[in-house]
């Protein structure tokens, strides 16, 4: 079992930056793949980034060259860097963990969820 929880989520300004956080809990994180997914109002909940334990990244085509996902296994952390924000970017994100080596972009084939951080980016 692994408990996640997110942080870094605030309001930014068009083109600006923001460093999102997941603290993970439980043992074996490393062999975990953890993934970024994010809900705006009314749509559904959509992948944004994904690294396996031996740091193979995914993307969404929406976010390729402005976001960036690394992991620390000692700190047992996983980060999403963003820049060049847009308002299209608004939505609460959600850190999720998959216990396999694989990383999808799949949302059903994440288990385990953090309770999500709220980022808003004004024009």
């Amino acid at each position: 079992q692994v408990q996640l929880v997110e942080s870094g989520g605030e309001l930014v300004q068009a083109g600006g930056s923001l460093r999102l956080s997941c603290a993970a809990s439980g043992r074996s994180f490393s062999r975990y793949a953890m993934g970024w997914f994010r809900q705006a109002p009314g749509k559904e909940r959509e992948f944004v980034a994904a690294i396996t334990w031996t740091n193979t990244t995914l993307y969404a085509n929406s976010v390729k060259g402005r976001f960036t996902i690394s992991r620390d296994n000692a700190k047992n952390t996983v980060s999403l860097q963003m820049k060049s924000l847009k308002p299209e970017d608004t939505a609460v994100y959600y850190c999720a963990a998959r216990p396999d080596t694989v990383a999808v972009t799949t949302r059903n084939a994440y288990p385990y969820w953090g309770q999500g951080t709220q980022v808003t980016i004004s024009s």
